[in-house]
């Protein structure tokens, strides 16, 4: 089965600034593939080549096995740009009515449906939309024509909690109707709940591919217990996978590498009355297993 993206060693300098190097990567049919990383660490540069919008210092791009200037491989694609720049007097219905009839096979009330659901205003003039509103009528020029391939770009940025799980969803209902999704982020928790696989970029270098079950594996927690009573400390020195281990009477603190099992079990002797388990942190995760050798991609399930 053809890759929906294909890269081998895609490389981009600008001057003597890695942009991006060595970039080899396939992105499969109906996945969602998160691609994560600090800002700066060349996501943008990468999706940029894709879209042919910079050419390669040297390597190849291709979309559905084909040239990426191929008009007919643009149509396929939806693109969400990091930086979208919404100015004018123009309203963005009126603006999006233009998209739509350039792009043409655009369903009956879809701008209006897609509009409904991220809570955008399409009477309001472009140049006075908010970020989020202008995010928002971003996302729908990208969705509205069914794209086989959405790539997008920190797309919940600007966006309220409540529309990012609508976004969300959005990006779920692609990948049940077998669509492909590229969705670059610098946060872990926006991509793991929708993503199969993640690529992890960091200083312009492909340094982890893996699946999302792996990644969930390797993440770094902080978790602070609370018992009914002080507990003693070596009842939880040593456990596998409990590093930064704190108990002051009753709270314990420490950071969990990985699995908590070790924990639990330890904490099963005694009365837990509360729990705290923090988000898993990116920049914890690259410190932890990515270190500033790693040249190469480490390909997961």
């Amino acid at each position: 089965m053809t890759a929906v993206v294909q890269t081998e060693g895609l490389t981009k300098f600008y001057g003597k600034r890695r942009g991006l190097e060595d970039l080899t990567l396939e992105i499969r049919p109906g996945e969602v593939f998160g691609y994560l990383g600090p800002n700066g660490a060349g996501k943008t540069t990468t999706i940029r080549l894709l879209l042919d919008v910079i050419r390669p210092t040297r390597g190849v791009a291709r979309l559905f096995g084909a040239d990426p200037r191929d008009a007919a491989v643009r149509g396929r694609v939806g693109y969400l740009p990091g930086e979208l720049a919404l100015e004018g007097r123009e309203k963005a219905s009126e603006y999006l009515a233009y998209l739509a009839g350039v792009r043409g096979g655009i369903g009956k009330g879809m701008i209006e449906t897609l509009a409904e659901r991220l809570e955008v205003d399409l009477s309001v003039r472009m140049g006075r939309l908010s970020k989020g509103n202008k995010q928002k009528v971003g996302l729908i020029q990208a969705f509205m024509h069914e794209p086989d391939l959405l790539i997008l770009d920190e797309p919940t940025s600007g966006l309220d909690p409540l529309v990012q799980q609508e976004f969300l969803a959005m990006v779920r209902e692609a990948r049940t109707a077998g669509r492909t999704v590229l969705m670059s982020s610098h946060v872990l928790a926006e991509v793991e709940h929708v993503s199969n696989r993640v690529g992890i970029v960091r200083r312009g270098r492909l340094v982890a591919v893996e699946d999302i079950a792996a990644l969930r594996e390797k993440a770094v927690r902080k978790v602070e217990l609370h018992f009914d009573a002080p507990v003693p400390e070596e009842a939880f020195r040593d456990l596998p996978g409990v590093r930064d281990l704190k108990i002051e009477g009753a709270a314990l603190s420490c950071t969990i590498d990985g699995r908590p099992d070790a924990l639990i079990k330890a904490a099963a002797r005694f009365t837990v009355v509360h729990l705290v388990s923090a988000e898993p942190d990116l920049e914890e995760i690259f410190l932890t297993y990515y270190s500033e050798d790693v040249h190469h991609a480490h390909v997961g399930a």
